[in-house]
């Protein structure tokens, strides 16, 4: 196998909570309230739709805010994988990639591991490390025999809410259901907050749950039953966590140079983007609150 090509998991499309929008010439990340998911194709108009997204939309009669999934990997860090990342906005590569404690750095040609301060106090990085998460699920929509067993759809996302969510979750459930992470039925939910940052405005994220209408109890038997199930037929849950591992450690990052692009669109904006687009909230909640200011005071004035 050649080295330094990461093996990861088949990916048949995408989930994402946001798109890209063009705005007076700028492409600029635009958060949404619900999922989408699409393929991998990419036109003009945006990330052409998987079949999956409408047929899940029906169902739900309303917006995606649920998706019924199942993790590949009994470890959780094998399905979310998260690191803090500073790339090369020409060329699309990481410059560098950390966990907080250690990182490897490109100087010239070659990888040099580091100290990781964390993006917060690293000067190397001056404010543009984020951090980068990867989870990898299979969709399950119910009644659809026609799954692929090894296939994925990935969430990307450069939140702390989302990767901090995710990985308490995707642990806990390891926990509880012992050790049979990849056989309970979940489901990835929609989540709002609001900070003094967004100005009041909610800030969405990705949670792990149990899928709607489904006790814990019924989670954790349906687990032993299909764990169960998957011994029988000669399925090595362990075997397959292995090679997984093998996969991830064979090279240094696992995202090409295409799929960096993309990502910087929607999670890494130019900073002066992101410094237009908060000044134009910032005065738009300004103006909200003065005209409630004004209508709290003036009680019979009419628009």
């Amino acid at each position: 196998m050649l080295k330094g090509l990461v093996l990861t998991p088949p990916i048949l499309g995408r989930i994402s909570i946001g798109q890209v929008m063009e705005k007076d010439g700028k492409r600029l990340p635009q958060k949404d309230n619900q999922f989408t998911i699409t393929t991998q194709i990419q036109t003009r108009e945006g990330w052409k739709k998987h079949p999956f997204d409408e047929k899940l939309r029906k169902q739900a009669n309303q917006k995606l805010r649920e998706i019924p999934v199942k993790m590949l990997f009994n470890q959780p860090d094998l399905n979310l994988r998260a690191d803090y990342c500073l790339f090369d906005r020409q060329t699309a590569r990481p410059l560098c990639v950390g966990n907080g404690e250690t990182c490897q750095r490109r100087h010239q040609n070659t990888l040099e591991p580091q100290p990781c301060p964390g993006p917060d106090t690293c000067d190397y990085a001056q404010g543009q490390c984020k951090p980068y998460g990867r989870l990898n699920v299979a969709i399950t929509p119910e009644g659809d025999d026609s799954i692929d067993p090894l296939g994925s759809f990935v969430f990307r996302t450069s939140g702390f809410n989302s990767i901090r969510t995710l990985a308490s979750r995707l642990s806990y459930f390891q926990a509880i259901s012992q050790n049979r992470l990849a056989c309970l039925p979940l489901a990835l939910r929609i989540r709002a907050k609001s900070t003094r940052q967004s100005f009041g405005h909610p800030i969405y994220y990705v949670d792990l749950t149990l899928r709607e209408g489904m006790s814990l109890e019924q989670a954790l038997a349906q687990a032993q039953s299909t764990h169960q199930h998957r011994l029988d037929m000669g399925f090595l849950q362990n075997a397959l966590d292995a090679a997984a591992i093998q996969g991830f450690s064979n090279g240094f990052f696992e995202d090409d140079s295409d799929t960096v692009d993309s990502v910087l669109d929607e999670f890494y904006p130019e900073p002066s983007q992101v410094q237009h687009d908060t000044n134009a909230q910032t005065l738009n909640s300004a103006l909200e609150q003065g005209i409630q200011h004004l209508n709290q005071n003036n009680p019979t004035v009419s628009h």
